[in-house]
């Protein structure tokens, strides 16, 4: 099933691609239906991520009966802020600013700079998951202790 639908959008983004790039057929319906297509899937990852950091604050403000009514729950260690979190936070900060310029260079036909802004984008993303996994590592709860350990690796992993 899943084989089936990768290959379909392959084909489907292929045939996108091909249409608008090299034949410009989209007609300003089509590029609506998409621009409204990207809106829509932005709008529901920011809902998706409201309601894990709503879960999360909602617990932390009104911690139940079963976790011992403490936040963080009894026996979780949480991980100082200020150390691999902090530099995670700037790091997807700054690639932000990397694939922002990359985009602007690419508009103004500065395939050089574009380029440039897109490997600084990768190796700041490739830094950005090894630093990812050993602060996954180093955390002494798992997914599965209590509401704090599922908060925390659903809103930093997902």
């Amino acid at each position: 099933g899943m084989l089936i639908l990768i290959l379909t959008s392959m084909q489907w983004w292929r045939d996108i691609t091909r249409e608008a790039t090299f034949q410009g057929h989209h007609t300003n319906k089509v590029m609506m239906g998409m621009r409204m297509g990207m809106i829509l899937f932005i709008t529901s990852e920011i809902l998706f991520f409201l309601s894990f950091f709503w879960a999360f604050f909602h617990s932390s403000m009104a911690p139940a009966m079963n976790i011992g009514l403490t936040w963080p729950p009894l026996g979780i260690s949480p991980l100082p802020p200020l150390n691999a979190p902090l530099l995670n936070t700037l790091i997807l900060l700054t690639s932000g600013a990397t694939i922002t310029w990359s985009h602007h260079s690419l508009m103004i036909n500065n395939k050089k700079e574009a380029l440039k802004g897109l490997l600084i984008t990768v190796i700041l993303g490739m830094l950005f998951t090894v630093l990812q996994t050993s602060e996954y590592m180093e955390a002494s709860f798992s997914m599965a202790d209590s509401v704090y350990g599922s908060t925390f690796y659903l809103a930093t992993g997902f």
